[in-house]
């Protein structure tokens, strides 16, 4: 990743968090903080409507108020993040639960993870079919199982079998991410499935003013970040995958420590989106927190020492956020990821309240709000706060 690709996109973001660096005094630190992603990936200004820009900002709206709405009345950071997370599954505009991306055999596979900072315990499901809301699905593998994971239709019966919600697999199918699965096998030679039982006609009406645009190249997971009252951190993710994904592929998502992790001890939470291989492989979430681990027990100038020593620690970053070396250690991460040829978004939540969204993308579907600060959205990677 280039200084001069990054520094503007990550100053921007910067602007976002929940505690942002005040010029004179202290700032108050929140008393809870959450934050959102919908995905990264290119997203241009030109690459959605007016409405489709106000049909997103509203959703992202509408996932902070519930997680708002339960830290402010000091419930759990796990319950924040799982509402959050499932309006975002019922909302098509995200490749999440119902508009999740098709697989080459026209189905859809849901996968997801949750996370909890106060005992490492975690949970996470891959390849689910039937299960209205993956997230929750995730989180009952870990309060009401042995395991950490489960997949295809044993994690659809574990999850039917502690009373989550069942439905139809057509309950997922929306008509443009069909149209998206059909323009990618087109592209790649391969067939063309027949159409799930039970899902519309091609004729059915799409509502072309909020659809997400067919061309556009991004991430659409989803994903929360939260920290409550008692000082609990947690982390929760869920995505539909890649259009046309073979194999039984599963990406970082439902990987603990790759696209999801929280640890009340490293003071970090992580919720990941962009090219899964890649965030595997270099284990992003975990080594975030790690990272931020690390840099809080050292001394104010061994910090200072290596983070000039950093290869992302360029002397702008520095200046410009001389009392937040968190943003350096995410910005590592995320050069990692683009080194090995991937790209995508975090976003991370600190015990102190600080929340951090960064990308290496042009865009990420953000959103964070806490005790001290109004809840902002934000779709582009050089957009202020608003």
């Amino acid at each position: 990743m280039t200084l001069t690709r990054l520094i503007p996109a990550a100053v921007a973001l910067a602007l976002m968090a929940t505690s942002a660096v005040a010029q004179s005094a202290q700032p108050e630190a929140p008393r809870w903080s959450f934050a959102i992603h919908g995905g990264a990936g290119v997203i241009e200004r030109d690459s959605l409507s007016p409405e489709q820009d106000a049909a997103y900002r509203a959703a992202l709206t509408r996932a902070l108020e519930a997680g708002q709405a339960i830290l402010s009345r000091g419930g759990t950071a796990m319950d924040a993040v799982q509402a959050a997370i499932q309006i975002m599954e019922d909302n098509p505009l995200f490749n999440a639960g119902r508009g999740a991306v098709f697989t080459a055999e026209g189905r859809n596979e849901l996968d997801a993870a949750v996370m909890d900072g106060s005992n490492l315990a975690a949970g996470s499901v891959a390849g689910l079919t039937t299960t209205r809301h993956p997230i929750a699905a995730a989180r009952a593998v870990m309060e009401q199982s042995p395991h950490v994971m489960l997949i295809g239709s044993g994690a659809d019966a574990f999850a039917a079998s502690v009373g989550l919600e069942q439905v139809e697999p057509s309950f997922f199918f929306t008509e443009r991410r069909w149209q998206g699965l059909e323009t990618a096998l087109r592209a790649r030679n391969l067939p063309i499935p027949a159409r799930p039982a039970g899902a519309p006609g091609p004729q059915a009406a799409i509502d072309e003013s909020q659809a997400p645009p067919l061309n556009e190249r991004k991430f659409g997971t989803v994903g929360a970040v939260a920290l409550d009252q008692s000082g609990n951190l947690a982390a929760g993710t869920s995505t539909g995958g890649m259009t046309a994904k073979q194999w039984g592929r599963v990406g970082d998502v439902p990987v603990i420590g790759a696209g999801t992790y929280a640890s009340n001890a490293d003071g970090c939470a992580v919720s990941a989106t962009g090219d899964g291989e890649y965030f595997i492989r270099a284990t992003v979430a975990r080594d975030i927190c790690a990272g931020i681990a690390a840099e809080a027990a050292m001394s104010p100038d061994v910090r200072a020492s290596q983070r000039r020593a950093s290869a992302c620690a360029a002397d702008e970053i520095c200046l410009s956020h001389p009392r937040n070396p968190d943003f350096v250690v995410i910005d590592r991460e995320l050069a990692q990821v683009e080194a090995l040829g991937g790209s995508g978004g975090v976003i991370v939540m600190t015990r102190s309240g600080d929340a951090w969204l960064h990308m290496n993308t042009s865009g990420m579907y953000r959103g964070a709000v806490s005790s001290t600060e109004p809840a902002r959205v934000g779709i582009y990677a050089n957009e202020p706060p608003r």
